[in-house]
């Protein structure tokens, strides 16, 4: 039986709940996504963002329940949704004898009419009520479906939404495809997804995960690969290498441009992976080094700044140099600081970086706040590399080999040198490591990697400019590698397709980014603080308390000797 301390969490839990939806409302993203269709007249994104709380704080409702029987799981979670809805209802109500649009420019009659669904206040109050419950008992009961199953609907419900947000851009792409695009339009409407095309890749998607998941099931946790299966594994390999080369091709103009901005903060988050990932600086001002990388090629190469005229490939070296050089002046006065001391430093040496360049002292060196202009991009024999398509394959291969550089170093003396630096400096220190040349290395090595992808920026845009090389570049490049999981280095591509790419994707959502970049990470560190794609070792100081069996399988475990 349900006791009072048990009732006021879940009041506690719809109050919050229904904060949280006003707080979307009054911020203007449900009138704003409501705009855009998931399932054509029938679904939007507003709709999603409106009840999947409901759903969420049922299921966590439910989940923290001592007795996982039915009927209590259900009547927590739609107690839960009741509370939430009813205060949701309330924001309409108190706007009829309020002007509460003079603080909240968004709290406009269309907010008013999406939450009571254009049925007037009260009736539509009434009527949120009652949706909001059935679907906390919704999210509620879904904890006790079996998680085989409960894990295949959440993929098919992702893959359908990402489907239906992403209808004009892949309708662009695959405008040229003849034959195919017929098969697209069927699935796609005006806006978003047909409700017949939704079902499909609802069913579709639900039952190959479904399958596949079971299927990984029956596997042994480890086994050796018989020579079929490694000629498979080779052949899966070969295939992905062939489809990112023909990205270009098959993505068009627009695409091509997201895969190039995702790739320029790939190459900075490998370097800053290591820099904090991996040796465990926290450095803030990681962007004076993507800056330093794209002026010294500008300076060095454009016409307008009357130093000497040489072609980018003849530029790069200087300005890895260079960077290289400011990474080790950036180490050698933090080498006793650790922590928020040297995060406060590092972001002080980023802000002198820009001010320097915006400054009159340097304006005719470094252009002030006109930047510089017509510099040079790459040439590969009589190839000059100008459009998206063609960069794409520079920055690939800088990917490449910033990726090959610091996979190998992970795993090298060095590499194993940051980490134990990182996890603590004295015992480090007791233990015969250098943290002179330990730290001066991850900076320089993290500097390379930024200087770099400078270099390419620049020559990207053919110009470089101070406003692009503020603060924030930092602070999403910390938020990638954040997100793709500290340490990890498949973790910096995942954070950035994340990061990156999608806000490229739903631009006209772009004045969000910032508040789903914060709730992003909030959410990860309580659900997921090792990250989406995390390292091994550190999913396991994350998890101390899993059991053997459930630990990543290149953990090794230490088991008993029965011998003593």
């Amino acid at each position: 039986m349900t006791n009072k301390s048990t009732l006021k969490q879940l009041f506690s839990a719809g109050l919050i709940n229904g904060g949280i939806i006003i707080f979307l409302g009054l911020v203007g993203m449900i009138e704003t996504f409501s705009q855009r269709d998931i399932v054509s007249g029938l679904v939007s994104m507003g709709f999603i963002l409106l009840f999947l709380p409901f759903f969420v704080f049922g299921y966590s409702i439910a989940k923290k329940e001592p007795d996982q029987s039915l009927r209590t799981v259900l009547f927590a979670g739609g107690l839960t949704g009741l509370v939430a809805g009813f205060t949701t209802a309330l924001l309409p109500i108190l706007g009829q004898f309020v002007n509460i649009r003079d603080m909240f420019m968004n709290a406009s009659p269309t907010l008013y009419s999406i939450l009571n669904f254009n049925q007037g206040i009260y009736l539509g109050g009434l009527i949120l009520m009652i949706v909001s419950g059935i679907i906390g008992a919704l999210g509620a009961g879904f904890l006790l479906i079996p998680p085989r199953l409960r894990n295949a609907f959440l993929q098919a419900v992702v893959w359908t939404v990402l489907l239906g947000l992403m209808r004009d851009l892949l309708i662009v792409m695959i405008a040229r495809w003849g034959a195919i695009s017929y098969i697209f339009r069927w699935i796609f409407a005006s806006s978003g997804l047909t409700i017949t095309g939704a079902l499909v890749i609802f069913f579709l998607v639900g039952v190959v995960y479904y399958w596949r998941s079971g299927k990984k099931q029956d596997l042994p946790v480890k086994k050796i690969l018989s020579k079929k299966q490694k000629n498979i594994r080779f052949g899966k390999l070969v295939a992905a290498v062939i489809l990112m080369l023909l990205l270009p091709q098959i993505l068009g103009i627009y695409f091509s441009e997201i895969l190039d901005n995702v790739g320029i903060y790939i190459l900075m988050g490998l370097g800053l992976n290591i820099v904090i990932g991996f040796a465990g600086l926290l450095d803030l001002g990681y962007v004076a080094f993507f800056a330093i990388g794209a002026y010294v090629v500008g300076v060095l190469t454009s016409p307008e700044m009357g130093v000497i005229q040489i072609t980018f490939w003849q530029a790069l070296p200087f300005a890895l140099l260079a960077s290289v050089t400011a990474g080790v002046i950036l180490g050698l006065p933090v080498l006793k600081m650790r922590g928020d001391y040297l995060a406060i430093v590092t972001l002080g040496f980023g802000e002198i970086i820009r001010l320097l360049s915006l400054s009159d002292w340097l304006r005719p060196y470094l252009g002030g706040t006109q930047g510089i202009q017509r510099i040079a991009r790459p040439f590969i024999g009589s190839l000059e590399l100008k459009t998206q398509g063609q960069l794409y394959y520079l920055i690939v291969a800088a990917i490449l080999i910033a990726g090959f550089i610091a996979w190998r170093l992970k795993d090298s003396h060095m590499g194993r040198s940051w980490m134990a630096m990182r996890e603590d400096e004295d015992v480090a220190q007791a233990m015969g490591i250098n943290l002179v040349a330990t730290k001066l290395s991850a900076f320089a090595t993290g500097a390379f990697f930024a200087g770099l992808a400078g270099a390419i920026f620049a020559a990207k845009l053919s110009s470089a400019y101070p406003q692009s090389m503020n603060l924030m570049v930092s602070i999403n490049v910390l938020c990638l590698i954040i997100v793709g999981g500290m340490g990890s280095i498949p973790g910096v591509f995942v954070g950035a397709l994340v990061l990156m790419g999608s806000p490229e994707l739903l631009r006209e959502f772009s004045e969000f980014r910032y508040l789903v970049y914060g709730a992003l990470l909030v959410v990860m560190m309580l659900v997921r603080p090792e990250g989406l794609w995390p390292e091994a070792r550190r999913k396991l100081e994350l998890h101390e308390s899993m059991e053997p069996d459930a630990l990543p399988n290149d953990i090794p475990t230490v088991t008993e000797n029965p011998a003593g």
